[in-house]
């Protein structure tokens, strides 16, 4: 197995009385792709929003290859630079056109020079299938397409991990698919990734592991192939019962 990149030790979240995360315990390793699955409420993207540190944890430590990630705004900022986030309302800034999007953070945060991220934006956009549309603003295109600039903007910064927060959730059917199919093809880069996700068979097809988690536990964590088959869980079981049949 690879190198730890990130490790969750004894995490826990709280909204006043309500426990959303119950001491999660997870390591992801360098080219893992993690898909995790779990009913509506048992803090999938509660995890994710801990893990990139837009929320802050009520007990337990987030560690980066080694290093536990402080509640310092300048650690923050540094780590959120290697452990980029996709959201599922994309996040753009509609006043700026597709190219400035994918130029701004590189400019503002890695101080790269005008030319060089244009460049990197530029190559990235291909990657996504959205060069054609660089001088256009995020309202004149569809979700899909939105949602592939936010995939570039992300891997504009050179991240070590990429996490996605349901990222098809907020698309029309018909769009789905050209945001997993980009996905897929980031799967076969050795990019890690952390994939929150209702998007059963992507999860059976793209992961090499999968979470299943419920009531804010990691109830069962397993390769997709066992996961699927064959889950241990009664409440993996009940909650593919659908899939599974189908």
């Amino acid at each position: 197995m690879g190198v730890t990149v990130i490790s969750i030790k004894d995490l826990s979240k709280s909204f006043g009385k309500h426990e959303v995360l119950r001491k999660i315990d997870m390591e992801v390793k360098e080219g893992e792709i993690i898909c995790i699955v779990g009913s509506s409420g048992s803090g999938k993207s509660t995890l994710l929003r801990c893990i990139n540190k837009l929320e802050k944890q009520t007990s337990g430590n987030i560690f980066f290859r080694g290093k536990e990630v402080r509640d310092v705004q300048r650690e923050v900022n540094e780590y959120r630079a290697k452990v980029g986030m996709v959201f599922q309302s994309f996040n753009l800034f509609n006043n700026m056109t597709v190219l400035q999007n994918c130029m701004l953070c590189t400019r503002k945060v890695l101080h790269l020079s005008k030319e060089e991220a244009f460049d990197r934006a530029i190559a990235h956009l291909k990657e996504v299938g959205m060069a054609p549309f660089i001088n256009a603003k995020p309202d004149q295109l569809s979700g899909g397409q939105k949602q592939r600039v936010a995939i570039a903007r992300a891997l504009c910064m050179n991240p070590e991990v990429l996490l996605f927060d349901e990222p098809t959730s907020a698309l029309d059917p018909e769009m789905v698919g050209e945001v997993l199919n980009v996905m897929k093809d980031l799967a076969t880069t050795g990019l890690t990734m952390i994939i929150v996700t209702h998007e059963m068979a992507f999860a059976r097809d793209v992961s090499t592991r999968t979470i299943f988690m419920d009531r804010g536990y990691v109830a069962e964590d397993a390769p997709p192939s066992e996961l699927f088959s064959n889950p241990k869980n009664p409440r993996t079981r009940e909650f593919l019962s659908r899939y599974l049949a189908g």
